[in-house]
């Protein structure tokens, strides 16, 4: 699985590489940081560095995981999506802080493949908290099936490596306490913009209270000329949004008139059956105060829902 993995991943890197040389783009790799607000700077993997100068900037960085205080994540026992998507062996019990997209979908892998899976989670009380509720319960739903165990609103407040093993320590609401002991712990508590080492002042940017670039409805900062796009601005952290982000971003610069409307943007979480979302969910009509109609349609019903439930074990 790890090997298709990464045969995938390789074809999607090359035919990246591809259009750009088949679109006569110029690639530099190495850290990008910025000089002033039409320098850049860029170090390669030897220390050397080079400086080009553009009259246009599109910020692209991406994001990685976050942690949560006092937790060492030593990427052997304590661990996030990055290495679990390389892990040498089916865990016999996985512990998952949080219950997001992230840590459903890795939960949800490992969980067929015969991992025992226990979710911890602080600060919600359903599965995937940003989607509708709906969605969320029956996801927890077909996870109980597989063996899944779930803790909500349970504060984590400790996480050791012994080895071996890992035991987390967790406080519920009530100040009662309980503690997990598994093989691995996967802290999947979400993802925050990786601008680190850009050296945004000297372009005169800066950043909001939550690492993300500040950008108007032209995704341009602060400083004109100068976008950002994607995991490093608001909204959610999807792959196809930073695509339509980048295209409008690129038009924009070409003096066109791009719009990009967020609502007909899908969310999906990748577990199995998956889990998709467009426009507004039921509980932000709610808040809104809008009028709507509910409906719903059994699942089996459907031709992509599976025969049954199975435990790869």
């Amino acid at each position: 699985m790890i090997k298709r993995k990464d045969e995938v991943v390789k074809i999607t890197t090359d035919g990246i590489k591809f259009l750009m040389r088949k679109n006569k783009v110029t690639e530099y790799n190495g850290v990008g940081s910025f000089v002033d607000k039409n320098t850049l700077k860029i170090t390669n993997d030897k220390g050397e560095n080079q400086q080009i100068t553009t009259k246009n900037v599109i910020i692209a960085t991406g994001s990685k995981p976050a942690s949560l205080p006092g937790i060492t994540i030593d990427k052997q026992r304590v661990i996030t999506s990055t290495e679990t998507l390389t892990l040498k062996e089916v865990p016999k019990h996985l512990i998952v802080i949080g219950a997001g997209v992230i840590g459903a979908e890795l939960g949800s892998v490992y969980g067929r493949l015969g991992a025992k899976v226990s979710f911890l989670v602080e600060y919600t009380g359903s599965m995937i908290p940003t989607m509708d509720g709906g969605m969320g319960k029956e996801l927890q739903r077909v996870l109980k099936k597989m063996g899944a165990d779930f803790y909500f609103n349970h504060k984590v407040t400790a996480v050791e490596n012994k080895g071996n093993e890992v035991v987390v320590t967790a406080e519920n609401n009530k100040g009662g306490t309980m503690t997990l002991t598994g093989d691995y712990c996967l802290v999947a508590i979400g993802r925050k913009p990786y601008t680190e080492g850009l050296n945004l002042e000297a372009a005169g940017i800066g950043k909001d209270d939550r690492g993300r670039i500040p950008v108007n409805e032209h995704l341009e900062t602060s400083v004109k000329g100068i976008y950002a796009i994607g995991d490093v601005v608001r909204g959610a952290m999807l792959a196809h949004k930073a695509e339509e982000e980048g295209v409008f971003a690129a038009e924009t610069i070409v003096g066109q008139k791009p719009h990009i409307n967020y609502l007909l943007i899908p969310n999906v979480v990748y577990t199995w059956p998956e889990v998709a979302g467009v426009g507004h969910t039921e509980e932000e009509l709610k808040s809104k105060g809008v009028a709507y109609k509910a409906g719903s349609f059994p699942f089996k019903a459907s031709g992509r829902a599976p025969p049954a439930w199975i435990r790869m074990d």
